[in-house]
């Protein structure tokens, strides 16, 4: 599978190219600004993009910029975001595009190696790997009256739900049972004005959708 890495830290931008080899991943080229970023993966199309937000040359948001940039111009290209940072108006609009493909990792939340090749390979089979964190943050931003009225437990499911995750693994991960999940996930689908879904793809998108949705 091949990948192209935007990452201006020496270290680790070392660190992940070895990871993704030792999991026969090819990084086809490794880059350390946004517009080397934007050339590399225009060029090489690759089967998935793992971006860091701030790089040269202003270390704003040149990483996060060059992905949504290249996947206007190879549409569907997979983006997974690592990041220190939730930019929240580039996320959104990354975000945006339904037809999946994306992520959104923070690396101090990163727990484990399982946990991100897990995710670099979800994006790149056209999934959502999002870190709760990140969905809790844009949540946060949203005034709505349904985004409020969600209880602890709806929005502990909804972070597990951004991960990916279905209703069994959820169950397992909280240590209660499916149809308390589901109760959960209908709860939360309708306090959110969102049609239900099975897939877990959709479920994370449907979500997705709704915090984009800034009307």
């Amino acid at each position: 599978m091949r990948v192209v890495l935007g990452e201006d830290l020496v270290l680790l931008r070392d660190g992940l190219i070895r990871m993704l080899a030792a999991y026969d991943f090819d990084v086809v080229e490794a880059v350390d600004n946004g517009p080397a970023l934007l050339r590399a993966l225009v060029t090489h199309k690759p089967d998935v993009a793992v971006v860091d937000v701030r790089m040269p040359p202003t270390f704003t948001d040149e990483g996060l910029k060059a992905a949504i940039e290249a996947r206007a111009q190879v549409p569907g290209l997979p983006i997974l975001v690592l990041s220190q940072y939730v930019e929240q108006l580039y996320a959104r609009e990354l975000l945006s595009d339904r037809g999946g493909g994306v992520g959104y990792l923070l690396k101090d939340r990163v727990s484990d190696v399982a946990q991100f090749i897990d995710a670099v390979r979800r994006v790149a089979g056209g999934g959502t790997a999002m870190d709760p964190e990140v969905i809790s943050q844009l949540l946060a931003r949203r005034e709505r009256d349904e985004v409020g009225s969600l209880t602890p437990r709806e929005r502990e499911v909804l972070g597990l739900m951004a991960e990916g995750r279905s209703n069994a693994a959820i169950a397992a991960r909280m240590f209660v049972t499916e149809k308390a999940v589901s109760k959960h996930t209908n709860n939360i689908f309708a306090k959110l004005q969102l049609p239900p879904s099975e897939d877990d793809n959709r479920r994370v998108l449907a979500v997705l959708a709704y915090l984009n949705d800034t009307k």
